[in-house]
């Protein structure tokens, strides 16, 4: 456990299991939390393992969103520029990881949180695991690539649909739309189904899923090259924006 207890990472056999350890705040994302979480996956680029996962603590959220308190502190483009670039390497080092990545959505993903899902290679969900870019109800754009990862999970228009209307998926929607690749039944246990699915994984030839793994970060990492200037620009232009900051405050009074 890191010094900070807010993250857990521990490798089991060949899997690299790291787990957001904020349940009292419903695993929200701090920037040093988020340093940490980089932090961790850098470390086992090295390593031997076959997969990683991401989850989060408790049975309610992966991670509820950014930790709103601290972001609103952030007032000037050049500190929305410079967040939104930080937490982007970050989740680049799970993007760009050397073997496959899961999500195992134990709860709610929305706004950072769902960034945070869609930078892994997979998702799989809890029935009651809701996926929401919900960042336009605040007012703003996606900050952490986000946004580009739905896009090439899904395409331009149905992104672009999900997107500018903040829509929050259920599992159910989001296995239809095939972002979640798994859901499990209600009712079962969710560490049993996740356990299972990386079975898959972990069984296989590292050859295999270093091989596969480079291929499909090659062809994400050329549309995050293409579209990061824009995205960020369109995020820091929304981000210090009155509208935004109107929506942020009704958030923070809820």
């Amino acid at each position: 456990m890191t010094a900070s207890n807010q993250l857990i990472v521990k490798v089991e056999g060949e899997v690299l299991r790291v787990t957001i350890n904020r349940p009292e705040k419903r695993n929200a994302l701090s920037l040093g939390l988020m340093d940490e979480i980089g932090a961790s996956f850098r470390a086992h680029r090295s390593s031997s393992v076959k997969c990683a996962l991401i989850t989060g603590a408790g049975e309610k959220a992966f991670a509820a969103g950014g930790d709103l308190k601290e972001l609103d502190a952030l007032r000037s483009k050049a500190e929305a520029r410079a967040m939104s670039s930080r937490v982007h390497e970050v989740l680049d080092e799970i993007r760009y990881f050397p073997v496959p990545v899961i999500g195992a959505m134990n709860g709610v993903a929305l706004g950072g949180g769902a960034e945070l899902a869609m930078a892994c290679d997979l998702r799989i969900g809890a029935a009651h695991a809701d996926l929401g870019l919900i960042q336009s109800r605040l007012a703003v754009t996606t900050a952490w690539g986000g946004g580009i990862d739905l896009i090439n999970a899904i395409g331009n228009s149905a992104a672009l649909g999900i997107l500018c209307a903040g829509k929050r998926l259920s599992a159910e929607e989001a296995l239809n739309m095939r972002l979640y690749e798994a859901v499990c039944p209600a009712g079962d246990d969710f560490t049993a189904f996740t356990d299972t699915f990386i079975a898959n994984y972990s069984n296989k030839s590292i050859n295999v899923l270093r091989g596969y793994k480079a291929t499909a970060a090659s062809r994400r990492r050329q549309l995050h090259e293409e579209l990061t200037d824009i995205a960020r620009d369109g995020f820091v232009t929304a981000w210090v924006d009155d509208d935004h900051w109107e929506a942020a405050a009704g958030a923070l009074k809820k």
